[in-house]
Protein backbone atom coordinates (compact mmCIF):
# COMPACT_ATOMS: atom_id res chain seq x y z
CA UNK A 1 0.00 0.00 0.00
CA UNK A 2 1.28 3.42 -1.31
CA UNK A 3 0.16 6.37 1.75
CA UNK A 4 0.97 10.11 0.95
CA UNK A 5 1.66 12.21 3.84
CA UNK A 6 0.60 15.80 2.97
CA UNK A 7 2.12 18.32 5.41
CA UNK A 8 2.43 22.00 5.40
CA UNK A 9 5.81 21.72 7.12
CA UNK A 10 4.68 21.45 10.62
CA UNK A 11 3.49 17.81 11.62
CA UNK A 12 4.44 14.15 9.76
CA UNK A 13 8.01 14.09 9.35
CA UNK A 14 7.89 11.56 12.46
CA UNK A 15 5.08 9.60 11.18
CA UNK A 16 6.61 9.48 7.25
CA UNK A 17 9.57 7.83 9.23
CA UNK A 18 7.68 5.03 10.71
CA UNK A 19 5.21 4.38 8.26
CA UNK A 20 8.50 3.61 5.93
CA UNK A 21 9.03 0.82 8.01
CA UNK A 22 5.27 -0.73 6.63
CA UNK A 23 4.51 1.11 3.52
CA UNK A 24 5.77 3.14 0.83
CA UNK A 25 5.28 6.68 1.76
CA UNK A 26 5.36 9.62 -0.37
CA UNK A 27 5.95 12.88 1.14
CA UNK A 28 3.88 15.48 -0.11
CA UNK A 29 5.17 19.09 1.35
CA UNK A 30 1.79 21.61 0.18
CA UNK A 31 1.97 25.37 1.21
CA UNK A 32 0.18 26.93 4.59
CA UNK A 33 -1.42 29.85 3.39
CA UNK A 34 -0.91 33.04 4.68
CA UNK A 35 -4.75 34.22 4.84
CA UNK A 36 -7.78 32.14 7.00
CA UNK A 37 -10.46 32.28 3.67
CA UNK A 38 -9.47 31.02 0.37
CA UNK A 39 -11.59 31.51 -2.44
CA UNK A 40 -9.83 28.49 -4.30
CA UNK A 41 -7.81 25.74 -3.25
CA UNK A 42 -5.81 24.05 -6.09
CA UNK A 43 -3.71 20.27 -5.46
CA UNK A 44 -1.82 18.15 -7.49
CA UNK A 45 -1.83 14.98 -5.27
CA UNK A 46 0.15 12.00 -6.35
CA UNK A 47 -1.92 9.11 -6.80
CA UNK A 48 -1.67 7.18 -3.36
CA UNK A 49 -4.04 4.60 -1.66
CA UNK A 50 -4.67 6.28 1.66
CA UNK A 51 -4.00 10.31 2.26
CA UNK A 52 -2.92 11.08 5.73
CA UNK A 53 -3.15 14.54 6.36
CA UNK A 54 -0.90 16.71 8.62
CA UNK A 55 -2.20 20.59 6.98
CA UNK A 56 -3.09 22.93 9.26
CA UNK A 57 -5.64 25.22 7.25
CA UNK A 58 -9.15 23.72 6.70
CA UNK A 59 -9.51 24.67 3.24
CA UNK A 60 -6.31 23.26 2.31
CA UNK A 61 -7.46 19.69 4.21
CA UNK A 62 -10.68 20.05 2.37
CA UNK A 63 -9.16 19.72 -0.81
CA UNK A 64 -6.87 16.54 0.26
CA UNK A 65 -10.16 15.11 1.08
CA UNK A 66 -11.88 16.19 -2.01
CA UNK A 67 -9.25 13.48 -3.89
CA UNK A 68 -11.95 11.03 -3.37
CA UNK A 69 -8.64 8.62 -1.95
CA UNK A 70 -9.48 7.25 1.91
CA UNK A 71 -8.23 10.24 3.66
CA UNK A 72 -7.29 10.46 7.64
CA UNK A 73 -7.13 13.62 9.19
CA UNK A 74 -3.84 14.39 11.40
CA UNK A 75 -5.33 17.47 12.24
CA UNK A 76 -8.74 17.86 12.14
CA UNK A 77 -11.15 21.22 12.58
CA UNK A 78 -14.74 19.92 14.07
CA UNK A 79 -17.48 17.89 13.07
CA UNK A 80 -18.78 20.29 10.94
CA UNK A 81 -15.79 20.64 8.72
CA UNK A 82 -15.80 16.48 8.46
CA UNK A 83 -19.64 16.74 7.51
CA UNK A 84 -18.86 18.94 5.17
CA UNK A 85 -15.61 16.46 4.08
CA UNK A 86 -17.81 13.90 3.53
CA UNK A 87 -20.27 14.99 1.68
CA UNK A 88 -17.26 15.43 -0.91
CA UNK A 89 -15.65 12.65 0.15
CA UNK A 90 -17.59 9.60 2.31
CA UNK A 91 -14.13 7.76 3.38
CA UNK A 92 -13.04 10.78 5.38
CA UNK A 93 -11.47 9.32 8.91
CA UNK A 94 -10.87 11.91 12.13
CA UNK A 95 -10.37 9.51 14.78
CA UNK A 96 -9.82 11.48 17.98
CA UNK A 97 -6.20 10.75 17.76
CA UNK A 98 -4.33 9.19 15.48
CA UNK A 99 -3.10 6.36 18.29
CA UNK A 100 -7.29 5.66 18.69
CA UNK A 101 -7.36 4.44 15.43
CA UNK A 102 -8.95 0.94 15.20
CA UNK A 103 -8.98 -1.42 12.34
CA UNK A 104 -12.41 -2.08 12.11
CA UNK A 105 -13.75 0.74 9.15
CA UNK A 106 -14.45 -2.41 6.43
CA UNK A 107 -12.32 0.30 4.37
CA UNK A 108 -9.12 -2.06 3.07
CA UNK A 109 -6.82 1.50 3.20
CA UNK A 110 -7.82 2.38 6.65
CA UNK A 111 -7.94 -1.08 8.15
CA UNK A 112 -4.56 -2.03 6.25
CA UNK A 113 -3.20 1.07 7.80
CA UNK A 114 -4.33 0.04 11.28
CA UNK A 115 -2.81 -2.90 11.12
CA UNK A 116 0.03 -1.60 12.46
CA UNK A 117 -0.65 1.84 13.21
CA UNK A 118 -3.92 3.23 15.59
CA UNK A 119 -4.75 2.26 18.88
CA UNK A 120 -1.83 0.56 21.02
CA UNK A 121 -1.48 -3.05 20.95
CA UNK A 122 1.16 -5.18 22.83
CA UNK A 123 2.41 -8.76 23.33
CA UNK A 124 4.09 -8.92 26.74
CA UNK A 125 5.75 -11.20 29.20
CA UNK A 126 5.19 -10.80 32.74
CA UNK A 127 7.83 -12.53 35.31
CA UNK A 128 8.24 -12.38 38.90
CA UNK A 129 6.33 -9.49 39.00
CA UNK A 130 8.18 -7.61 36.29
CA UNK A 131 7.83 -6.66 32.70
CA UNK A 132 10.22 -8.17 31.24
CA UNK A 133 9.45 -8.75 27.26
CA UNK A 134 6.87 -6.19 25.54
CA UNK A 135 6.85 -6.33 21.47
CA UNK A 136 4.37 -3.57 19.97
CA UNK A 137 2.11 -5.02 17.85
CA UNK A 138 0.18 -2.30 16.35
CA UNK A 139 1.69 1.62 17.94
CA UNK A 140 0.99 5.49 17.29
CA UNK A 141 2.12 6.68 13.56
CA UNK A 142 3.70 9.79 15.56
CA UNK A 143 6.66 7.63 17.49
CA UNK A 144 4.83 8.02 21.11
CA UNK A 145 4.12 4.77 21.98
CA UNK A 146 7.23 3.56 20.64
CA UNK A 147 9.49 6.06 22.99
CA UNK A 148 7.06 5.84 26.17
CA UNK A 149 7.39 1.89 26.30
CA UNK A 150 11.29 1.78 25.64
CA UNK A 151 11.81 1.94 29.38
CA UNK A 152 8.83 -0.22 30.02
CA UNK A 153 11.09 -4.23 30.50
CA UNK A 154 12.15 -4.32 34.39
CA UNK A 155 9.36 -2.26 35.78
CA UNK A 156 6.84 -4.02 37.88
CA UNK A 157 3.72 -4.87 36.24
CA UNK A 158 1.85 -2.23 38.31
CA UNK A 159 -0.85 0.40 37.63
CA UNK A 160 2.32 2.85 38.97
CA UNK A 161 3.93 1.40 35.64
CA UNK A 162 0.64 2.05 33.41
CA UNK A 163 0.68 5.73 34.63
CA UNK A 164 3.65 6.55 34.11
CA UNK A 165 3.86 5.21 30.40
CA UNK A 166 1.08 7.32 30.31
CA UNK A 167 3.20 10.28 31.17
CA UNK A 168 5.99 9.28 28.95
CA UNK A 169 3.13 9.27 26.18
CA UNK A 170 2.21 12.54 26.43
CA UNK A 171 5.77 13.45 26.32
CA UNK A 172 6.20 12.36 23.06
CA UNK A 173 2.99 13.10 21.46
CA UNK A 174 2.88 15.77 19.08
CA UNK A 175 -0.64 16.67 19.76
CA UNK A 176 -1.69 19.78 21.60
CA UNK A 177 -2.39 20.39 25.32
CA UNK A 178 -6.30 20.44 25.39
CA UNK A 179 -6.46 20.97 21.96
CA UNK A 180 -9.48 21.91 20.23
CA UNK A 181 -10.27 18.61 18.36
CA UNK A 182 -7.81 16.26 20.03
CA UNK A 183 -5.24 16.58 22.66
CA UNK A 184 -2.07 15.34 24.51
CA UNK A 185 -4.16 14.08 27.20
CA UNK A 186 -6.43 12.48 25.49
CA UNK A 187 -3.42 10.42 23.92
CA UNK A 188 -1.89 9.61 27.30
CA UNK A 189 -5.53 8.12 28.40
CA UNK A 190 -6.00 6.05 25.28
CA UNK A 191 -2.46 4.48 25.37
CA UNK A 192 -2.44 3.74 29.16
CA UNK A 193 -5.40 1.98 29.07
CA UNK A 194 -4.43 -0.30 26.29
CA UNK A 195 -1.13 -0.95 28.44
CA UNK A 196 -3.27 -1.48 31.12
CA UNK A 197 -6.31 -3.86 29.07
CA UNK A 198 -3.33 -5.94 27.64
CA UNK A 199 -1.47 -6.79 31.05
CA UNK A 200 -5.69 -7.63 32.40
CA UNK A 201 -6.01 -9.88 29.28
CA UNK A 202 -2.60 -11.46 29.64
CA UNK A 203 -3.13 -12.82 33.03
CA UNK A 204 -0.21 -11.13 33.90
CA UNK A 205 -1.63 -9.63 37.10
CA UNK A 206 -4.88 -10.11 38.76
CA UNK A 207 -7.63 -8.06 37.48
CA UNK A 208 -8.70 -6.58 40.22
CA UNK A 209 -5.76 -4.40 40.57
CA UNK A 210 -6.33 -2.93 37.16
CA UNK A 211 -10.02 -2.83 37.08
CA UNK A 212 -10.54 0.40 39.39
CA UNK A 213 -7.67 2.03 37.11
CA UNK A 214 -9.49 1.11 33.78
CA UNK A 215 -12.44 2.01 34.60
CA UNK A 216 -10.57 5.83 36.03
CA UNK A 217 -9.04 5.69 32.17
CA UNK A 218 -12.41 4.74 30.34
CA UNK A 219 -14.14 7.27 32.30
CA UNK A 220 -11.80 9.92 31.33
CA UNK A 221 -11.31 9.08 27.78
CA UNK A 222 -15.57 8.85 26.89
CA UNK A 223 -15.07 12.16 29.15
CA UNK A 224 -12.63 13.77 26.84
CA UNK A 225 -14.42 12.13 23.82
CA UNK A 226 -17.68 14.34 24.87
CA UNK A 227 -16.27 17.38 25.28
CA UNK A 228 -13.57 16.99 22.09
CA UNK A 229 -16.05 15.78 19.83
CA UNK A 230 -19.67 16.20 21.00
CA UNK A 231 -20.50 12.31 21.59
CA UNK A 232 -19.89 11.87 17.75
CA UNK A 233 -16.85 9.23 17.64
CA UNK A 234 -15.00 10.28 14.09
CA UNK A 235 -12.70 7.59 14.28
CA UNK A 236 -15.86 5.03 13.58
CA UNK A 237 -15.98 4.73 9.79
Amino acid sequence: MRVGIVSDGKYGERARERLKERFGVEWILVDYPSSQILDEVQLELPPCDLYLSYVRHPDVALEVASKGVPTLLGVSFGEGFLRQARERNPLVLAPPTLCSLEGNTGVRAFDEFARFFGKPRFELEVRGGKLVRLRLLRESPCGSTREASSTLEGRPASPETVRYFGLRVGENCRAPTFGRTCDRELAEVVQARELARALVEAGAVPAEEFESLVREMEGRYAQRERLLLGGVRCGGG
